[in-house]
């Protein structure tokens, strides 16, 4: 590990980027990360989890639309 943190601030990257954030968030996390504003980090996190929630959601009817096609038609 590099003295000044480097490989923390990677891996919160690479984390931030796996979760499915895009640059905008990651900046103000990050911005957040560097003012020591947890609380801002937690709200930014949680609505971003809401949001792929959410749009798992959206996809999960359209699957259980399309076996319900699917099984209409096998019939």
């Amino acid at each position: 590990m590099s003295p000044n943190g480097l490989d923390e601030r990677f891996i919160l990257l690479r984390n931030l980027k796996d979760a499915g954030c895009n640059e905008i968030l990651i900046q103000e996390f990050l911005q957040c990360d560097d003012e020591k504003n947890t609380s801002r980090q937690i709200r930014l996190l949680k609505t971003h989890r809401r949001d792929l929630l959410s749009s798992l959601h959206v996809c999960q009817s359209q699957i259980d639309s399309l076996d319900y096609l699917l099984h209409q038609i096998q019939k």
